[in-house]
């Protein structure tokens, strides 16, 4: 195997580069429980003024943070409208319903990622004693790499707040949306009354993820997040890997959906492969099944780590760069000709 790994499996793999490890090494840090680490607080800020948010909460994980704000949104016996394919629904261990006693109400995504209006105005649930609470739409931003249509969004949180609920957006990847959507992550932010943003995905910081919103809604969010578990001592070395990441990875998103294109573009030229969609920095892929796991062991004995299924995705982000994508392509081709 090759010593340097070109790792495709998720951006979430990226290494802490010596200026981000130097910036965690200097920082400034108190007890963030007690609310007085000065580099959590200046996390917070920052992103909750490029949101144009009240305040932001520093979580360790997204999960967390999507949970934390699910809870603050939705009591008990509640409920949330969200996509079969969303995070907050299929990928966070059913953390709504066994944590927080909320039900989702799960509606098939459109091709684009988004929840048709027709059907989340049907499945907004009448006042009545026989129904969970209808009191939150959950909208995500990039799903699988697609950026939500700024129209869309615009129409679906109109008609969440004319129907009496509050909107969260998990904007994991939302940076990644404002640089392929050319706009200001303050603009897709907006219509959201809560947002949770990954640090440690795209932007290529270690652990890390904030929670923006209204004060009143991050005060109650701060509650559920001691409550999971998620309260830390001297955070602020891991929020300093989160400020460097915002102030030096974020132009560098253009470049990784433009590897992006190209691995699409490498991969549609091989004919036992199918490219299903590329969008940002995700490639999805239909491969044989019968090719899948020779193929993942092909790659991984050149140094290359995927994730193979029947709809494989390619993830692109920081630490691959376009010869990267080149010998993937490559090795794509090998393997197919042989």
């Amino acid at each position: 195997m090759s010593e340097r790994l070109i790792d495709l499996r998720s951006d979430t793999v990226t290494r802490p580069s010596k200026p981000m490890l130097a910036a965690m090494s200097a920082a400034e840090v108190g007890d963030d429980v007690w609310g007085d680490d000065p580099t959590v607080l200046k996390l917070q800020a920052t992103l909750a003024e490029r949101t144009g948010k009240e305040a932001g909460l520093f979580f360790p994980s997204g999960t967390q943070s999507n949970l934390a704000a699910l809870m603050a949104h939705c009591a008990r016996g509640d409920e949330y409208i969200v996509g079969q394919s969303a995070h907050t629904y299929k990928y966070e261990g059913g953390g709504a319903a066994v944590l927080g006693s909320i039900q989702p109400q799960p509606i098939e995504n459109a091709p684009d990622g988004s929840l048709p209006l027709e059907k989340i105005a049907a499945a907004i649930k009448p006042i009545d004693n026989h129904f969970a609470r209808t009191k939150l739409l959950a909208l995500e931003n990039t799903i699988g790499g697609k950026l939500l249509p700024a129209a869309y969004v615009a129409q679906a949180t109109q008609l969440a707040r004319d129907r009496g609920l509050s909107t969260h957006l998990d904007g994991a990847r939302v940076f990644n949306a404002a640089v392929a959507s050319g706009k200001p992550v303050g603009d897709l932010c907006a219509p959201f009354d809560t947002v949770s943003i990954c640090c440690s995905k795209g932007l290529g910081a270690p652990v890390g993820s904030v929670l923006v919103g209204s004060r009143a809604l991050i005060d109650v969010a701060s509650r559920w997040r001691k409550v999971l578990g998620g309260g830390m001592r001297q955070a602020g070395v891991l929020a300093a890997a989160c400020l460097y990441a915002l102030d030096h990875h974020v132009e560098g998103l253009a470049q990784d959906h433009d590897n992006a294109a190209h691995l699409a573009a490498g991969l549609a030229q091989i004919d036992q492969i199918t490219v299903q969609s590329h969008a940002t920095n995700m490639v999805f892929a239909q491969i044989p099944e019968a090719h899948c796991a020779p193929l993942e062991a092909f790659f991984k004995e050149r140094g290359i780590l995927t994730q193979m299924l029947y709809a494989s995705r390619f993830v692109t982000h920081r630490d691959v760069s376009r010869d990267d994508i080149d010998t993937v392509i490559h090795a794509a081709k090998q393997y197919f000709a042989r």
